[in-house]
C-alpha cells in the first residue's frame, strides 16, 4: 500500500512511518524537516502552506498508482490561560492542527475519488472532548477537526472512502519541547505551574509511539470504521464517557481534582 504520513520528523509519526514501512508499505512522509530512514521517504513540507502539499502529492503520483491512506498526523500543542492568548498563537495552532489537515485531506480525495477507495485517520486528543485548564485552545483546535471527521465522512462515503478521528492519551514523545506556551500572566501562574509539571509527568508516563503504530496497524484491517476511536491509559480514556453520562458540575468537579486545582 502506499502511505502519506504527516509529521513524522520526530515521536508518533516517525514510528508510524518506520512501523508501515518495516511491513514492507510504501511510505511518505512529510515533515518541514528532512529526515533520513531507509524505511520512508522524506518529501520536506509544510502542511500550513496549499502549494507545498500539491507539489508533494504531485511527486508521488509520479511513482505511485494510489494513495491508500492518509494519516494526518502532524500537529502542535499550546499551552497558557486562553485570556492571555493571542491572536497570532491561536490562528498558527488551528492552521496546523485544523487547516493543515483539511488541505492534505483536499489533495489526496480526488486520487481516492477515481479509485474508489482509500481510508483517512486523523489523528485527535483524548482532551478534544473536554475542555482542559490552560489546554483550551489545543482542546478546541482538535476539537474542530473531529467534527470536520464527522462531515467528511457522509461527503465521501459514496465513494467507498473511509475516515475516522482516533484521540490518543498521553504518548512518551518530545511534545513538551515543541508546544507553544503563552504568556501566562501573574493571577494564573501559580496554577499554571502546577498544571504544567503533572501535564508533563502525564507525558513522561505515556505510552509508547510504537503501541499507536501497532494500534493503528489493527484498525487498517477492520472492514469499516466508526467515527471516533480513542487510544492510551484507561484512566484517560475514561474521562470521555464519564462526561456524557455524569452530571456537568459533578464532572466538572472530578476533572478540578483529577488536575489538582482543590
Amino acid at each position: 500500500m502506499t502511505i502519506i504520513i504527516t509529521g513524522t520528523s520526530t515521536g508518533i509519526g516517525f514510528a508510524l512511518a518506520e512501523f508501515f514501512g518495516k511491513k514492507g508499505h510504501q511510505v511518505f512522509g512529510l515533515s518541514r524537516k528532512n529526515v533520513e530512514s531507509q524505511y520512508f521517504k522524506t518529501i520536506p513540507t509544510d502542511i500550513t502552506d496549499n502549494l507545498q502539499i500539491q507539489q508533494a502529492v504531485s511527486e508521488i503520483l509520479k511513482s505511485e498508482k494510489n494513495i491508500d491512506i492518509l494519516i494526518n498526523n502532524a500537529g502542535m500543542g499550546m499551552v497558557g490561560a486562553v485570556e492571555d492568548s493571542t491572536k497570532e498563537d491561536i490562528l498558527k495552532l488551528f492552521n496546523l492542527n485544523l487547516v493543515g489537515a483539511v488541505q492534505m485531506m483536499s489533495a489526496v480525495l480526488p486520487r481516492m475519488r477515481e479509485e474508489k477507495s482509500g481510508k483517512i485517520i486523523n489523528i485527535s486528543s483524548i482532551g478534544s472532548e473536554m475542555g482542559l485548564p490552560f489546554r483550551g485552545f489545543y482542546s478546541a483546535s482538535k476539537s474542530a477537526l473531529d467534527k470536520v471527521t464527522e462531515a467528511i465522512r457522509y461527503e465521501v462515503s459514496a465513494w467507498s472512502i473511509d475516515v475516522c478521528t482516533l484521540h490518543l492519551g498521553d504518548i512518551k514523545t518530545k511534545i513538551a519541547e515543541n508546544r507553544v506556551k503563552t504568556k501566562v500572566s501573574e493571577p494564573y501562574q501559580k496554577t499554571f505551574e502546577k498544571i504544567y509539571s503533572i501535564m508533563n509527568a502525564h507525558v513522561d508516563d505515556g505510552t509508547e509511539p510504537l503501541a499507536v503504530a501497532e494500534y493503528i496497524d489493527k484498525l487498517l484491517a477492520k472492514k469499516s470504521w466508526k467515527a471516533h476511536y480513542y487510544f492510551g491509559k484507561f484512566g484517560q480514556k475514561i474521562g470521555v464517557p464519564l462526561k456524557w453520562i455524569l452530571p456537568q458540575n459533578f464532572y466538572e468537579n472530578l476533572m478540578r481534582k483529577y488536575n489538582q486545582m482543590d
